[in-house]
């Protein structure tokens, strides 16, 4: 435990400071430098095992040939790739699809929306957070690039998120494992009490901060007038012969000081309760240039509300600034994860062995020597050959041959290639790396549902870990998202090209429903385009989906630019209007066909009633002439008799002409009525395609709304009357 004269009071002040070691003494600082240091020390030695096994990883997915003098100076020393060719298979699929275009992230709506203001919310914060990482944080991308291959052959990395306040914006920093120190048997990185963050300072860095009262001043130590002591660990050592470089052994004011940040918890103010701090020291010296707190406001501290211990803190709540990024978790339980470099080092260096041993054995087959007899008489020094020359020798050609005895020396073993190969193709299973992944053809008489059956299952080895990653960026996110709820202007800001305005009210909702935009079950490009095919496939059939985001999602998968220019959406400036539905258009011509040719049959029927009508009343009007030149010839009785024969006569005829003038008024009832029940029926049906289509086309359901006017109806109409 620390027993520092200075006790720190921890109020908003305290909280608000952004270095408190000036508060205390040199005797203390170097107490609390000491405890520092001592802590990192028991953490570097807890994960000792590890780092050696790091190493050898690190060496085998970089393909270090190391000194090889067995079973000769010089025999062959290949270094087969197979971790490497895990960790390139991996990143090519996981890189392009977790992080896909302009879209990164993206905030859910949970529960109901009437008023949209929830969707439209959650739109600002996707579009702000995505212009963050991608725009605002120019090395976002390419650290978390670096990230996933890292993450394959070491099996873990970490994300450092915080407000960087020179740069003025938040900053997602690549951590590897090798710099994070953190006792190897933590439960968690949140849950784990000490981390500390190995960190390179060069003499700006720590001048500038000096200057801006972050770091003690600390320009006159001795320590900072010398230069920094080159890292001559073994672990430095084996880094630079990877990449190919030379341990320093002079330092000149170039080389960097390392500071260790660590994140611990220490009771500066003597309340028996460990708070959340972080002390940054320079590692050859242990100076303290730093103390801060980790407590963001009062208000993350809970104390107790009365009694005799009133005011005591029971429990205080910190942001954690690290994300862990995890490719398959460690059997034992360790903090750090396992990748390819652990999971396949010990089969690599099998095949590295077997592969040596193949060419080494060629070279004996090829390049064999053997065993000279006294009595061979050959002249000393070295024979060379070469095509049409002759050595002369002393011996003859018998004596010769009894005397050279060749080294026997057997061809290379086919089992150990066959060793070798069967070593290999475990590999493969086990890093996904088949050969129809990898894009070789399985065999021409290879059906096509078999063969993405095939890519398909050797797929799943990396949903699970995609889904890891998808897990840890999600935790990613939400701190940027509490990051932005404290440091983002309560007025708003203009963000994008298209000045888009946000303000810190729209980051005070619940960070859980920020998520990637990336689909943890999609593993390939191919995938993802085939679900949005199908979804769209669907919509056609089934009513009640949003038609412009089906299409919308459509051409994000097919990696269309500037989607809202080529799609707009229905209804909007721009957009084509749409097209009639084919079946409604065959539907409308067999209409119009039915009534076209209704009309026909009942004006061919009018008009033979017409004719008929007219010769009815041609007749009556031949009758009453007729009538009136008898009536004129005739008198009496005979007049009389002849005048009733005219009237009954002329009454049956214009009794058929009423009777005819009927059927004409009932055909055209008739017409009307089957022209409308068969109206009514097209409209039915055009309705339900329309309805089973989806495709909204309303415009061509109205053009038929309307049935035709029947024209020969008025012109019957009048020849009737």
């Amino acid at each position: 435990m620390l027993n520092l004269e200075t006790k720190l009071t921890l109020n908003a002040e305290t909280l608000a400071s952004p270095n408190l070691a000036n508060q205390f003494s040199k005797q203390d600082l170097n107490a609390i430098g000491g405890h520092v240091w001592e802590g990192y020390n028991l953490d570097m030695q807890s994960r000792a095992k590890w780092e050696k096994r790091t190493e050898a990883a690190m060496d085998l997915a970089m393909q270090l040939q190391k000194d090889k003098n067995f079973p000769w100076p010089n025999c062959s020393n290949i270094a087969f790739p197979l971790v490497t060719i895990s960790a390139m298979q991996f990143h090519a699929r996981a890189y392009p699809t977790i992080i896909q275009g302009t879209d990164v992230v993206k905030m859910r709506v949970v529960g109901p929306d009437p008023n949209g203001f929830q969707t439209k919310r959650a739109e600002r914060v996707s579009t702000h957070m995505s212009y963050q990482v991608l725009e605002e944080d120019s090395a976002w991308e390419e650290q978390h690039d670096r990230a996933l291959l890292i993450l394959s052959v070491v099996g873990s990395i970490f994300i450092k998120t915080y407000y960087d306040a020179r740069l003025l914006h938040n900053v997602s920093e690549l951590v590897l494992s090798k710099d994070l120190v953190i006792n190897y048997w933590a439960k968690s990185v949140e849950q784990c009490s000490r981390k500390t963050h190995r960190i390179q300072l060069s003499r700006n860095d720590i001048r500038e901060r000096v200057l801006s009262e972050v770091f003690c001043d600390v320009l006159e130590d001795s320590w900072y007038a010398q230069p920094a002591q080159p890292q001559q660990t073994t672990q430095q050592q084996r880094a630079d012969q990877r990449t190919g470089q030379r341990p320093e052994m002079n330092a000149d004011e170039t080389t960097p000081f390392i500071g260790l940040e660590q994140h611990c918890l220490l009771d500066l103010d003597d309340d028996g309760y460990d708070e959340p701090y972080i002390v940054t020291i320079e590692e050859t010296s242990k100076t303290v240039l730093r103390i801060v707190s980790r407590i963001n406001s009062e208000h993350d501290i809970k104390r107790v509300p009365s009694g005799p211990r009133k005011d005591e803190i029971i429990s205080v709540q910190t942001e954690e600034y690290f994300t862990k990024y995890t490719f398959l978790p460690s059997p034992d339980g360790g903090i750090y994860d396992m990748g390819f470099g652990v999971l396949l080092g010990p089969l690599n260096e099998s095949a590295n062995s077997l592969i040596n041993q193949l060419v080494d054995s060629g070279t004996m087959s090829n390049t064999a020597g053997g065993f000279l007899g006294r009595g061979a008489k050959i002249r000393g020094g070295v024979y060379t050959f070469a095509p049409f020359s002759w050595n002369r020798v002393d011996s003859s050609g018998d004596d010769l041959r009894k005397s050279i005895f060749p080294l026997p020396v057997r061809d290379p073993s086919p089992i150990l290639f066959q060793l070798l190969s069967f070593i290999v193709n475990y590999t493969n299973r086990i890093s996904g790396a088949t050969d129809t992944m990898v894009g070789e053809n399985p065999g021409q008489n290879t059906p096509a549902q078999t063969t993405q059956t095939m890519v398909e299952m050797g797929m799943k080895i990396y949903n699970a870990i995609f889904k890891r990653v998808w897990r840890s960026m999600k935790e990613e996110f939400r701190k940027l998202y509490i990051l932005n709820a404290y440091n983002m202007p309560a007025t708003g800001t203009s963000f994008g090209k298209d000045d888009q305005t946000i303000s810190r009210q729209d980051y005070l909702g619940d960070p859980t429903k920020v998520v990637p935009a990336a689909d943890p079950n999609i593993t390939s490009e191919s995938q993802g385009l085939q679900q949005a095919l199908m979804l769209k496939q669907m919509s056609t059939t089934t009513p009640g989906y949003n038609l412009e985001e089906v299409e919308r999602r459509v051409l994000k998968r097919m990696k269309v630019d500037d989607i809202d220019t080529i799609f707009p959406g229905p209804g909007k400036p721009g957009a084509t209007p749409p097209s009639p539905d084919p079946k409604m258009a065959i539907a409308q011509m067999k209409l119009q066909s039915d009534q076209a040719s209704l009309q026909l049959q009942h004006q061919q029927f009018m008009l033979k009633l017409q004719d008929e009508m007219r010769l009815t009343t041609a007749q009556i009007a031949e009758l009453e002439a007729k009538a009136e030149m008898e009536l004129e010839k005739a008198n009496g009785q005979q007049a009389g008799q002849q005048l009733a024969a005219f009237d009954a006569y002329l009454g049956l005829l214009k009794l058929h002409k009423d009777t005819l003038a009927k059927h004409v008024q009932m055909a055209l009832d008739h017409q009307n009525a089957e022209l409308d029940r068969q109206h009514e029926q097209q409209l039915a049906t055009i309705a339900a395609n329309a309805t089973n289509s989806g495709n909204g086309q309303s415009g061509a359901v109205g053009s038929m709304a309307s049935r035709p006017s029947n024209g020969s109806t008025n012109g019957m109409g009048t020849a009737a009357a």
